[in-house]
């Protein structure tokens, strides 16, 4: 079992930063990618990043790809996303996943963190 918990979300001005953390418990953190999605208010859910167990490799949506960065700290049971040069079009509810058996349905979601970017 792993419980995974949001935090850093925030109300910020267009072309603001923010970090948001994802602490998982358990012992078995580094054994699973880790990966951040978002929902908007009347959109489904979508991905937005992702990162292999080591952290070596990461995936990215076009829509941050140059803005937004992905990492983990395996010591610290914790992935992060910084998100760079923040749009309004970022507002959502940010979720972290973990899974094993790919994207589709993670194995594990955490409770959301919510994220409003003014214009």
């Amino acid at each position: 079992q792993v419980q995974l918990v949001e935090s850093g979300g925030g109300l910020v001005q267009a072309g603001a930063s923010l970090r948001l953390s994802c602490a998982a418990s358990g012992r078995t953190f580094s054994s699973y990618p880790m990966g951040w999605f978002r929902q908007a208010p009347g959109k489904e859910r979508e991905k937005v990043a992702s990162i292999s167990t080591s952290g070596s490799t990461t995936t990215y949506a076009e829509f941050v790809k140059g803005r937004f960065t992905i990492s983990r700290d395996n010591a610290k049971n914790t992935v992060y996303l910084q998100m760079n040069s923040l749009k309004p079009e970022d507002t959502a509810v940010y979720y972290c996943a973990a899974t094993r058996r790919g994207w589709v349905t993670p194995d594990y979601w955490g409770q959301g963190t919510q994220v409003t970017v003014s214009s």
